[in-house]
């Protein structure tokens, strides 16, 4: 019986072939044609014998000869078809399987990313596909074909001589007996393998993608140590599934040509007694060498379609997880296409899935006018950049509401509420491809005088012409070779050219240099200007104008007002303030 696993995965597969019902009929049809010609091969065999060398008749050696050839032609055709639909069906299911997988974990909470390493996710979407790609294209055709020949070698054996049939289907019991035994064992150390393989590509990419911290701290050793231990743990379960799997094979070959070896001599006998004739023992030979060889390809067959079984199962998962953050599934409201900016924090409690134990946002109530720019301030861990996650609806709160022009959140599509937002962070996200498709990521239909405008603006024009290609030149990975100001500002005309009615800037200045942030201070006004902005900054000497400044504290509003209102009212901001001034005093 097939695990819900095993089924689910089963389904997984009908579906992406399903699409393509026509393509995989021409493909077994073809299979179909491809098998009957194999098989008829063996009568030719015995018309060869027994009318082409037996009568020493040339003319009917011709017919013989001629009737071979046209089987031969025949089986070249079909297999080309065969082979090509086939083919054709295992790389477009794949193609679908990695769009429909990319699609989905776009959309997912980034809750789940907590709990999944990318990597790993992308060494489902790479080499489990690929694995599934194999099957799919080649060795799930090779089982069907060797199904078929089994199926019908053994009728065409009971056809040509029951008697020495009975020696091959005493045998097959011996023979499917190892195979579920070693098969269940196989799929299990499949999947193993599976993960195992998904760990070493994890590894990899964590440890070049920081490789700068590698060297930095001199940790080639212990991370050659540590790679070394889980390249051995992925080969020692591959190991286990190799030797599971050549034994399997091994007992299959003994099994079945021992079997053919003692009907052969069987037959034989018979031959010499005058029993049955010489073609008729070559097409049984012929016959159950088919079966035998069919046997040996499915007992490896098997072992391929184990491992895309548990591929299957993993890549199944991924398309299964959930997304909790979900659009309404009725009544869903619209916000207007431009809203005005006003917010609402209603009793708001919230706790990471990780953390469940501790509210990072504790009984927050809070209004922000549209236009207004607020500031909030605290020390780390007082739960501001969580805000910012629930305001982009990355998260739902356990408790209490946020509205968005009086509407609450949870009853919005997270698409229309995020629109309303333009995001500037700390360390700003910059992808693979040009400046100017990573000034133009928040709005694609941007004119260039559009995207220059806002470079322009934000300070980044000049730098940007100063490049090698200007607007054109490549970034690397996360915008690698440009200086931290200079990602920051290219991440602020990415915001101007969103055109958002509500900003959020997340400690956008403070890992800058003076110069840096100089440039960008210059910039924040014409971003900030009518838009409501809500400013996250460590450093108090940014948020000094801001029209009102929040204290935050372990998740809770402790104090509300101006600047000079907090350091007469407010201990924490008052101290905050003394530590930071005094400190800009001092240099």
């Amino acid at each position: 019986m097939l695990s819900s696993r095993q089924r689910r995965a089963l389904r997984l597969a009908l579906h992406f072939i399903a699409p393509y019902r026509w393509q995989a009929l021409g493909a077994l049809l073809a299979l179909i044609v491809t098998a009957g010609i194999t098989l008829s091969m063996g009568q030719g065999i015995r018309l060869l014998v027994d009318q082409g060398f037996m009568t020493r008749s040339p003319h009917l050696l011709n017919q013989s000869i001629g009737l071979f050839l046209l089987l031969v032609l025949g089986l070249a055709a079909g297999t080309f078809a065969r082979f090509y639909l086939v083919s054709w069906i295992g790389e477009r299911c794949v193609a679908d399987i990695r769009r429909q997988v990319f699609n989905h974990l776009i959309y997912l909470h980034p809750g789940f990313y907590e709990g999944n390493r990318s990597s790993e996710i992308q060494s489902r979407l790479t080499a489990d596909t690929t694995l599934l790609q194999s099957v799919i294209g080649s060795s799930l055709s090779l089982f069907l074909r060797n199904a078929l020949m089994v199926i019908g070698g053994i009728v065409l054996l009971f056809i040509t001589n029951p008697k020495l049939t009975s020696i091959v289907v005493v045998a097959l019991p011996l023979v499917l007996a190892p195979i579920l035994i070693f098969g269940r064992r196989v799929r299990s150390l499949s999947r193993l393998s599976q993960d195992r393989i998904a760990d070493v590509g994890s590894y990899v990419c964590e440890t070049l993608g920081q490789i700068k911290t590698v060297q930095a701290y001199n940790h080639q050793a212990q991370d050659e140590q540590r790679f070394a231990g889980t390249v051995e743990a992925a080969f020692d379960t591959a190991r286990k599934r190799i030797v599971q799997r050549a034994w399997l094979i091994t007992l299959v070959i003994v099994l079945v040509l021992g079997a053919v070896g003692v009907m052969l001599w069987v037959g034989g006998m018979d031959v010499i007694a005058g029993r049955i004739t010489g073609g008729e023992l070559a097409a049984f030979v012929f016959y159950s060498l088919i079966v035998g060889s069919a046997f040996g390809t499915l007992s490896e067959v098997i072992g391929e379609l184990q491992r895309a079984a548990g591929a299957a199962e993993r890549i199944a998962e991924l398309l299964q997880s959930p997304n909790e953050i979900q659009a309404p599934s009725t009544d869903k409201a619209r916000l207007p296409q431009r809203v005005s900016g006003e917010l609402a924090l209603q009793g708001l409690r919230f706790s990471y899935p990780s953390r469940p134990e501790r509210f990072a946002i504790d009984g927050l109530d809070l209004h922000v006018r549209a236009g207004e720019t607020l500031a909030l301030v605290g020390p780390s861990g007082a739960g501001k950049s969580t805000l910012f996650d629930l305001l982009l609806r990355f998260y739902d709160p356990q408790q209490g509401q946020i509205l968005l022009e009086g509407q609450a959140l949870t009853q919005l599509d997270p698409q229309d509420v995020r629109r309303c937002f333009a995001l500037v962070s700390q360390s700003p996200a910059l992808f693979f491809g040009s400046v100017e498709e990573n000034i133009r990521y928040g709005n694609p239909l941007a004119t260039r005088e559009q995207v220059e405008d806002a470079a322009r603006t934000a300070h980044a024009h000049d730098f940007i012409l100063q490049l090698p290609d200007g607007y054109q030149t490549h970034l690397g990975d996360g915008g690698l070779g440009l200086s931290g100001g200079q990602r920051q500002r290219l991440a602020i005309a990415r915001a101007l050219l969103v055109d958002a009615p509500i900003l959020l800037l997340d400690e956008a200045t403070s890992a800058l240099d003076a110069q840096s942030e100089h440039l960008i201070q210059q910039a924040l006004p014409r971003l900030m200007h009518n838009r409501t902005t809500l400013v996250i900054a460590h450093r108090l000497a940014t948020v000094k104008n801001a029209d009102r400044i929040a204290v935050m504290d372990q998740g809770k509003l402790i104090a509300i007002g101006t600047h000079q209102q907090l350091i007469a009212s407010n201990a924490l901001y008052a101290r905050l303030a003394a530590l930071q001034f005094s400190e800009q005093e001092g240099r």
